[in-house]
């Protein structure tokens, strides 16, 4: 094989941890499919009902998800994360308060996702350092805390919590693997320059 097909050592580093990252995304895609499942019953809801946008939920969805870099889509993803943090941690606390140990299963499913989240966002942070680019500080716990809101809004805003975090694993599989190619550089998105 000659030198110049040789990946570099960083090249390698970021193929692995882009491969491990999409193993973790899919599995907690897989965790959060079960635990809507859980949430639902527990909280007594319809699946189909529609949930409109909650505040503070990061939209998974990108207008020009094609022309992102590398870099932009690792950003993108990190905030997501922080702030699905912070949003799993009040709905983990807001379930305890309602409902004790009364339901131990919600409240381990939860917690695991919660602490899957965390690992990724941490995940996310490595991947960063190695695109040479320092993260960006954690501004505190994420979203402000939204107004007291009634048990029922309490039960939907969790709802759309969940459906749009498994949307957002599902689109950092995708982003994990466009960052894992091999292209002109480790930040640039294919065809694109990084002025642009």
């Amino acid at each position: 094989m000659a030198a110049a097909d040789t990946p570099s050592a960083s090249t390698l580093r970021r193929r692995d941890l882009c491969s491990r990252g999409i193993r973790l995304a899919r599995k907690m895609r897989s965790d959060v499919a079960d635990l809507l499942d859980i949430y639902v019953e527990r909280q007594g809801l319809d699946a189909s009902v529609s949930v409109a946008a909650v505040e503070g939920v990061p939209v998974a969805a990108a207008e020009h998800w094609g022309e992102q870099t590398g870099t932009q889509r690792l950003l993108d993803n990190l905030a997501a994360y922080r702030a699905f943090r912070a949003l799993l941690a009040q709905m983990l606390e807001e379930q305890r308060e309602q409902l004790g140990d009364a339901d131990a299963a919600l409240g381990r499913a939860l917690a695991a996702v919660l602490l899957q989240v965390s690992a990724f966002a941490y995940h996310l942070e490595e991947l960063l350092e190695l695109e040479s680019r320092r993260p960006p500080g954690d501004d505190g716990d994420g979203p402000p805390a939204p107004p007291r809101l009634s048990l029922f809004e309490q039960k939907l805003r969790g709802l759309g919590v969940l459906r749009e975090l498994a949307q957002w694993a599902v689109r950092s599989v995708r982003d994990l693997r466009q960052l894992a190619r091999p292209g002109p550089g480790p930040s640039s998105a294919p065809g694109m320059a990084e002025g642009q």
